[in-house]
């Protein structure tokens, strides 16, 4: 990704919580890039919630929806044992972060402002 920075796994929770704060009321799409299976969609442009990294489980969530009545339900997404995780600010149309687990699995999460979505 242009622009990318690969965080050092001390500042994950840190960083994470921050883009937490400035991607409220955006909307995000949740690619999951599987060597094996291939490029799969889990969430297309949907209210973004949170993105946390507990470092006692070893797991980043990814929460949207639960917001508002069109989208009541939370989906979290989770990447176990990440080993890795880029995130991309500058000199891109939508920011973005890559996070890596231990097989190699990449789930991309794009951020989309509120006015490109479709929330009612």
């Amino acid at each position: 990704m242009a622009g990318t920075e690969t965080l050092d796994r001390s500042t994950w929770e840190t960083a994470l919580n921050q883009m937490t704060e400035e991607h409220q009321g955006e909307f995000v799409t949740i690619e999951v890039l599987d060597p094996e299976v291939g490029h799969q969609y889990e969430a297309n442009r949907l209210p973004f919630a949170a993105i946390v990294y507990d470092p006692k489980d070893d797991v980043v969530a990814v929460s949207v929806g639960g917001r508002s009545p069109r989208y009541p339900v939370v989906l979290r997404h989770l990447v176990w044992h990440p080993r890795e995780i880029d995130v991309a600010t500058q000199d891109i149309p939508e920011p973005a972060v890559r996070i890596v687990d231990k097989d190699g699995t990449a789930t991309l999460i794009t951020f989309f402002p509120k006015e490109s979505g479709t929330e009612s």
